[in-house]
């Protein structure tokens, strides 16, 4: 399972991707500890990561992405990872996308913890009188200010991948505002659930056809208009071949073409009359007076 958490500072990312990582056997890849890993193990990217951070300046994309491509191909992310901080922007995400896609992975799910501003101030001040009552040392964002500065951060440059993954149809959107439990089992619920299957909605008849007052319109716009003129219809092949038919077909002035059967019978007559054999069409040979 791949996941992304998304949601601003105190909206409890990091108890929820805890039980995700208990519950499902997947690891959660933070960030800053890759960058300090990689730094540490001394790779080349993290040398590079090092000298833009010695120089107080932000790891560029292409270097987080790199770093976190190396990670994911490790042995104990081959059944899964949560990203926690990462990614940031649009940008990030493209490339993340894009690293994905050429790895043949994707993402089963973007899990958005929803919070009111206003409460999760009140919520920050009230961990941080629980941990004086206990003695425990404050977290680095366990300060009213610090927060709203990090909330601020997260309303201009994270708040857009919402959008962003919502257009992809990945996004799954969770009231962080409940207790960990309910949000946990909201979580399984987003995870699991599939989503509906939505039918196409009829479409709607032509007015011209549903309005009962369309006949009548056009009666009523059939009264007042001239009749049109009727043409002469003409004459039916009909008549004509009939007509045509009917004449005797003529040789020369007026003469009327023999039969052929009568042509034959006349030509015969006259052959004989020669004394020629019909036959043959030659003259029949004498007999002897002897």
């Amino acid at each position: 399972m791949r996941l992304i958490l998304l949601g601003p500072p105190g909206a409890g990312k990091g108890t929820q991707a805890q039980r995700l990582v208990q519950k499902h056997g997947i690891v959660q890849l933070s960030t800053g500890d890759m960058l300090r890993a990689a730094v540490k193990a001394g790779t080349l990217v993290g040398l590079r990561a090092k000298a833009v951070m010695d120089r107080g300046e932000l790891v560029p994309d292409d270097m987080v992405v790199t770093i976190v491509a190396d990670r994911i191909g490790e042995p104990d992310a081959k059944n899964g990872f949560i990203l926690d901080g990462f990614p940031r922007t649009v940008p990030q995400a493209v490339a993340l996308d894009k690293m994905l896609k050429e790895k043949r992975l994707k993402l089963d799910g973007v899990i958005e913890l929803r919070v009111d501003g206003s409460i999760l101030q009140s919520r920050i001040e009230n961990r941080m009188r629980e941990a004086h009552a206990r003695g425990d040392t404050l977290r680095s964002d366990d300060d009213p200010e610090v927060l709203k500065r990090r909330v601020d951060a997260y309303k201009e440059q994270t708040a857009p991948l919402v959008d962003y993954y919502r257009w992809q149809g990945t996004l799954k959107s969770v009231d962080g505002m409940r207790a960990i439990d309910e949000v946990e089992a909201a979580i399984h619920r987003a995870l699991t659930e599939k989503p509906p299957i939505r039918k196409p909605a009829p479409k709607e008849p032509s007015p011209a056809k549903s309005s009962p007052q369309a006949p009548a319109q056009k009666a009523r716009a059939a009264v007042g208009k001239p009749a049109a003129k009727v043409k002469p219809k003409a004459p039916a092949k009909a008549a004509k071949t009939a007509k045509t038919a009917s004449k005797k077909p003529k040789t020369g002035a007026g003469k009327v073409k023999p039969a052929p059967a009568r042509k034959a019978a006349a030509k015969s007559s006259k052959a004989s009359s020669k004394g020629r054999s019909p036959a043959r069409g030659k003259a029949a040979p004498r007999k002897s007076k002897r």
